[in-house]
């Protein structure tokens, strides 16, 4: 069986770390990578850390507007499917690079197999969410990380092929402790921190990059913490930071992202993560930390049902007064899978 597999931002190369080590003990997987994430800190150094093969294809689309960056995607990923006919296209998540390859698929009538279906967050100001609805409504097989996910596609009218998988991010999190464990990252000690004694910080989503009062706010939570903020500082969001000329606090140390293992490893030696990524609530969550989301919603609404997850969006004072007051449950109930979760969508896919 041949499958072409579409990545294009950092979250989809974690997931198809897992699932493409398992597709290519038994079928030939085309991995293209759009171009959507494009220089080493925010791809390449995904694919040396995670142990991805390279790409077979890079379409080199890069940044841009939503609508010319999916046309570019969409132009390309139908000249794939055209030359190979694959079997399968395999999609992750909700970016645009999903949707172009399920627009994509669909127009030239090769399955698509979505992986992290159903999610929703029911805002549809976020264009995440408008490429997870359209992605699942062209998918021919719908692998849900969640009892949550499942139910999402039913209320839509969603019910054949869908299958609740688990997460596949748990698997390649497994290995990743593994691989931590035996030969431990220097990325703490370099920093100058102690384990549990300093917060973890992600921001990267347009509804809090691209508005001034909304950055504005959480940078000034960062600030008023009185404790060591390790921020790795996605490209969009430096760019905000140096353009308006902001200036942090000294406890504030701006960092350029890092590879996954040094996230795993900064994630699971921090007192509390503080972010806007879907994925790393689920990891933090998985690692035992506390988790303060700069969200107003959440997709993985299971984290916060736990107590492990606390919803503050914007607020300087609440972000401030959550990160000091903040005490998860005590006990932390499995979610998202066993660990085995690319093994099952494989098996689906057979």
């Amino acid at each position: 069986m041949k499958l072409v597999s579409i990545v294009g931002a950092r979250p989809q190369f974690i997931k198809a770390a897992a699932l493409s080590r398992e597709l290519r003990q038994r079928h030939k997987e085309i991995l293209v990578h759009t171009g959507q994430h494009y220089d080493y800190e925010m791809s390449g150094i995904f694919f040396d850390g995670l142990e991805i093969p390279p790409p077979d294809v890079n379409l080199g689309v890069g940044s841009g507007s939503h609508g010319n960056q999916t046309a570019a995607m969409l132009r390309g990923i139908e000249d794939v499917l055209l030359l190979e006919r694959p079997d399968w296209l395999v999609i992750y998540g909700d970016t645009n690079s999903t949707l172009a390859g399920a627009l994509a698929a669909s127009k030239v009538s090769v399955p698509v197999a979505h992986v992290e279906a159903g999610l929703r967050s029911f805002n549809r100001h976020m264009p995440e969410e408008i490429n997870r609805v359209v992605a699942d409504h062209l998918s021919n097989l719908l692998l849900c990380p969640s009892d949550t996910a499942v139910r999402n596609l039913a209320t839509e009218g969603i019910g054949r092929n869908v299958h609740l998988v688990g997460d596949v991010m748990l698997d390649i999190l497994n290995w990743a402790r593994r691989r931590v464990a035996e030969h431990p990252p220097e990325i703490v000690e370099r920093l100058g921190v102690k384990p549990k004694s300093y917060v973890l910080a992600t921001v990267h989503r347009g509804e809090n990059t691209d508005d001034p009062a909304r950055l504005s706010g959480i940078l000034k939570a960062f600030a008023a913490l009185d404790e060591p903020v390790i921020f790795p500082v996605h490209p969009r969001a430096r760019r905000v930071i140096t353009e308006a000329g902001w200036r942090l606090s000294p406890d504030v140390q701006m960092i350029d992202p890092v590879g996954y293992l040094d996230m795993v490893a900064l994630a699971g030696s921090a007192r509390v993560v503080l972010t806007d990524s879907g994925g790393l609530q689920k990891e933090a969550y998985w690692l035992g930390v506390p988790c303060v989301t700069l969200r107003d919603e959440t997709e993985w609404v299971e984290t916060v049902d736990a107590g492990w997850n606390v919803l503050v969006g914007s607020d300087t004072e609440k972000i401030v007064q959550t990160v000091h007051s903040f005490e998860p449950a005590e006990s932390r109930p499995a979610l998202y899978g066993d660990g085995c979760v690319a093994a099952r969508c494989a098996d689906l896919l057979d």
